[in-house]
């Protein structure tokens, strides 16, 4: 693979497995692609997908991945030259540990799950047991990443007011000591994989206090900034008062997708590409031997109680944009068609994206349906139910297109003010309707509704060839099912409507 002069030596794709994880037959499928694009690992966020066992089983998820799939996914990364570094919370975003009422008695503050109590000899005993667990299944791994990033609420704990009340302890100070006993247990039971930290905790503690502690000793951070406007020159600083602290190698954590709203469903590709030029900025203007690498992240929720935002096929378009930069340094119209010779697309543009131009990569096809039922499902029932003006809904195939801009006729699919003039929600609740309004509405209702079941259809089985039940009714239920609810409840009323015996010579 050509390397070119990237400033990054590793480009690790992270997988945020704590909602919609893969099945692994499709990790097998993707992970030639992030190879090929320019990848050179990965950081596998397990969450709740790892095989904790004994005590610890209770951390896991209804579809965990087994023991043997995880080697598995070993397996299949060493055969696409992928590095693994696997990744544990061990102090913020433990909500998928702390929810268990078996370990609640652990939360820094009782109410919320995000954070360990720093203060109980329990919390770093629980956390030592599921990096050992992890490590067990991962040998050989030159990097554990430990987390440590928005730890909500540290200091607001009933210890922790107690500690703080006495001098000369801070927030701050308590930060790194619990990032120190972390990277002291890794260190101490597995002595070649050196710990990474998320960087945020560390950014607003003063150089001198870094320097004092031993963290900078015991870990690399990684810099993250998912912006489009990343400010190059004080990220330049901060790295520059990392290095000072006595950090040895700084990494960098960009976003290519999951970065941009909690429920975003496509992902905006011009965002991140800006984002990883901002980057490509920071690390010119560094000394060399400052970045150890990247992590592109790829956000599959915000936090464990969260919706899904971007699915990873959905994302791929996004990714191979973002790694060709980073190899190339910029996106050059030549850089934009080996993008898309990669993906199997004549097109980045997301309006291509729901015709069949969306791809011949592993899960295309999921974008491509996703894309159409993201930009026109709700605005087609919208259309039908809502808008005061002439709306036409046109279908290809049976593909879904909604557009307004030609001659109103309306066997060619245009609505009327039908719905909101003739059978709005007063007179749905009267089940009142003038017979005519009947034959207007109703085969408008029926054909929306019966060629969005067959692409919906459609896109269920393409899911559930990638992801388990779970985040296939989540997804659906989430994305789709309130619209097809919305046509299917006007129907039923449009039926009762016209059963029902009108009050004649009455008003509605």
């Amino acid at each position: 693979m050509m390397s070119g002069s990237s400033p990054f030596k590793m480009r690790l794709v992270h997988l945020d497995l704590k909602g919609a994880p893969p099945r692994v037959c499709y990790l097998s499928e993707i992970f030639p692609l992030f190879r090929a694009l320019g990848a050179n690992g990965l950081l596998i966020e397990y969450e709740d997908m790892f095989p904790y066992e004994g005590h610890l089983r209770l951390l896991r998820a209804k579809h965990a991945y087994s023991p043997s799939e995880i080697k598995e996914i070993l397996h299949l990364a060493t055969l696409n030259e992928l590095e693994v570094i696997p990744l544990v919370q061990t102090f913020g975003h433990m909500e998928f540990v702390l929810k268990h009422e078996a370990l609640a008695h652990l939360r820094e503050v009782a109410l919320f799950p995000n954070t360990l109590n720093p203060h109980k000899a329990e919390s770093l005993a629980l956390v030592g047991a599921m990096i050992d667990q992890v490590m067990a299944l991962h040998p050989g791994a030159r990097w554990l990443h430990i987390g440590c990033d928005e730890v909500y609420y540290l200091g607001e704990g009933e210890d922790s007011r107690q500690w703080l009340q006495q001098e000369p302890n801070t927030r701050a100070e308590l930060c790194l000591s619990y990032m120190e006993a972390v990277a002291s247990h890794v260190q101490a039971q597995h002595p070649t994989t050196t710990p990474l930290v998320w960087d945020d905790m560390l950014r607003d503690i003063p150089e001198d206090q870094l320097s004092a502690s031993r963290v900078p000793q015991l870990v690399e951070p990684v810099l993250w900034d998912y912006g489009a406007d990343l400010d190059v020159h004080s990220k330049a600083l901060l790295m520059e008062k990392y290095r000072k602290s006595g950090f040895s190698w700084l990494w960098a954590a960009s976003a290519f997708k999951g970065a941009t709203g909690a429920s975003q469903a496509l992902t905006p590709i011009e965002h991140h590409l800006r984002n990883h030029v901002q980057w490509l900025q920071v690390a010119g203007s560094v000394p060399a031997d400052t970045l150890q690498g990247i992590v592109l992240t790829g956000w599959q929720r915000y936090d464990h109680f969260s919706v899904l935002c971007e699915l990873l096929p959905v994302g791929i378009p996004s990714l191979a944009v973002c790694l060709q930069v980073l190899l190339h340094g910029d996106f050059a119209e030549n850089v934009k068609a080996r993008v898309e010779n990669f993906l199997g697309t004549s097109s980045l543009e997301a309006t291509d994206f729901r015709s069949e131009r969306a791809g011949s990569f592993p899960g295309s096809d999921i974008l491509n349906l996703i894309t159409q039922v993201s930009l026109h499902l709700c605005s087609s029932v919208d259309a039908l139910l809502e808008r005061d003006r002439f709306s036409k809904v046109l279908f290809y195939n049976h593909r879904v297109c909604l557009t307004s801009h030609s001659v109103p006729t309306y066997v060619c699919g245009f609505a009327p003010r039908y719905v909101t003039g003739w059978f709005s929600p007063y007179h749905r609740r009267r089940k009142f309707i003038h017979p005519v309004m009947i034959q207007h509405i109703q085969p408008q209702a029926l054909s929306l509704l019966a060629r969005w079941s067959v692409l919906v259809g459609e896109l269920e089985a393409a899911l559930q060839r990638v992801f388990y039940p779970d985040a296939v009714e989540e997804w659906l239920e989430e994305n789709v099912r309130p619209s097809l609810r919305r046509l299917q409840a006007l129907l039923q009323d449009l039926g009762e409507a016209a059963g029902a015996r009108p009050d004649s010579g009455q008003d509605p």
